[in-house]
Formats: structure tokens, sequence, C-alpha cells
């Protein structure tokens, strides 16, 4: 579904991607860990065309992305649905607004047929009824089902995840779990998850690959991962302050040079 080639990326002096590969299978949950600043969500945003990448290719269903222009692009987005960080929920509007916001903006539909499929959504995302409430009305972890609710109105083939279950309690991380789990069975959707919750991780990925300084340093099953020799790998997701990774900072840090 989705292959990357010697993909770059600068900001500035700063290498984000690194000459990085990564392919993601049809019908696969890829998950995507790593540090704060390894170009986890700059990934989700090349493969989208919301960035540019320097160099390098993506193939997405073996066509070439890269070169194509804003028109050309718009027909990839909407085949590719992205659930922010934050929700990325707009406050003036209701819930039913929200998850229709893309309905309204790009398919030529009956005011009947949208609300039908937002109640649909709604429901898959188990949030039925929910639809003259406001963002402000709802909890963290119901403000996410509902971006993924506006997401699954586009019909996707791919959905990116970034940081699910950020910012919730783990009652609510699991069942965003679940319905990530869920929405991939029962739609066979392509998924690329980026997070920091190992928990997560684990439970929802077919495959887990981990970034380091904007490189592919793993790639493997989630029992391949656990049980991987590679010492930042297990460093990192064992959570463990000591290691490879603390003592590369502090060589950064007593050279003066600025950590990435």
């Amino acid at each position: 579904m989705i292959e990357i080639r010697h993909l770059y990326k600068m900001f500035g002096e700063s290498r984000v991607i690194n000459d990085l590969d990564l392919t993601v299978r049809a019908g696969e949950t890829k998950v995507v860990i790593g540090r704060s600043g390894v170009g986890k969500s700059v990934l989700l945003k090349c493969i989208n065309g919301i960035l540019k990448p320097d160099y390098g290719s993506i193939r997405v269903e073996g066509r070439e992305v890269t070169g194509l222009n804003e028109k050309e692009y718009n027909k990839i987005r909407m085949e590719i649905g992205m659930v922010f960080q934050g929700g990325a929920l707009f406050d003036s509007m209701t819930i039913e607004e929200n998850v229709a916001f893309v309905l309204n903006e790009f398919m030529d539909l009956s005011p009947r047929e949208v609300r039908i499929k937002v109640e649909e959504c709604l429901a898959m995302v188990g949030l039925h009824g929910m639809e003259h409430f406001s963002p402000s009305d709802l909890s963290g972890g119901m403000k996410k089902r509902v971006s993924i609710a506006r997401v699954l109105c586009m019909e996707p083939k791919m959905i990116f995840y970034d940081e699910p279950t950020d910012e919730v309690d783990p009652v609510t991380g699991d069942t965003i779990d679940n319905l990530i789990i869920k929405l991939r069975d029962q739609l066979n959707v392509t998924s690329i998850v980026v997070t920091h919750d190992m928990s997560s991780a684990y439970k929802v990925a077919d495959s887990i690959a981990m970034l380091y300084h904007g490189r592919l340093i793993a790639d493997g099953t989630p029992d391949e991962i656990r049980n991987s020799k590679h010492p930042v790998v297990q460093q990192f997701i064992n959570g463990k302050a000591d290691g490879p990774i603390a003592d590369e900072e502090a060589l950064l840090v007593g050279n003066g040079r600025m950590i990435e």
C-alpha cells in the first residue's frame, strides 16, 4: 500500500528524516515509535502531502506521489484519513457539523444523506446520539472518537493516527485501541499509528517500526520488537533513563552541540 525509499526531510540545519525506508502492506496496522523529534509526525505529513520531502520516493498503491501538484494530491488525500493528536475539532461547530465537515466541503450529498452518514459514523465509534453536543461538552477521549468518526465519513483506504492515546486515561486509551482494531477488521483499512504508548503499540500493531535520528532502526512484529537486541530499542520500549540514548545526550551537551 505504501512504499517509502531513501526519504529525507530537513528543517534548517536539522535533518529530521534521514534516508528512511519503510513499507506498509495493504490491510496492515503499522505502529511507528520513537522519541519526540525523531520524525514520526513529519513522516505522516510527508505521506499525505502536507509536507514535501527534500529527496526520496513515496509510492501509494504503486503511484509515485512526491511530484504531484496540489490538485492531483487532493485525490490521494481523499483516500487517507488523518486523526490528529488533539482531535482538531472546530469549537464553534456541533459534533454533527464537525463530522460532516468533509462531506459538506468535498462531496455532493443531500442534507439527509449527510445526516444519515454522520449518524452511522458516530455509532461506529460509540457516540450515537451525540450529534448536537459541542466539543467543549466532551472528554478528551470522546473528542478523539469524534475525530475518528469524521475520518470514517470519507470511507478512506488508509487511516493515520497521530498519538491516539495521548492525554487520556488508561481505560479510555484501551477503548481507543479496541476501536482501531475494530476498524481494521471491519473495514480492512491500512493504518499507521504514531505513538509513545508501548502498551497501545503492542495491542494494535501488526508490525512496529522504530525511528531514531530520522532513520529506521527496527521493524518487526510486536514480539520481535520486545525481543530485539538493539540497545536503543530496548531502552526505549522499557522506558529506562540509563542507556545509549542518555549517554549520547550527555556527550552532546558536553560538547555544546544542539540536541535534535
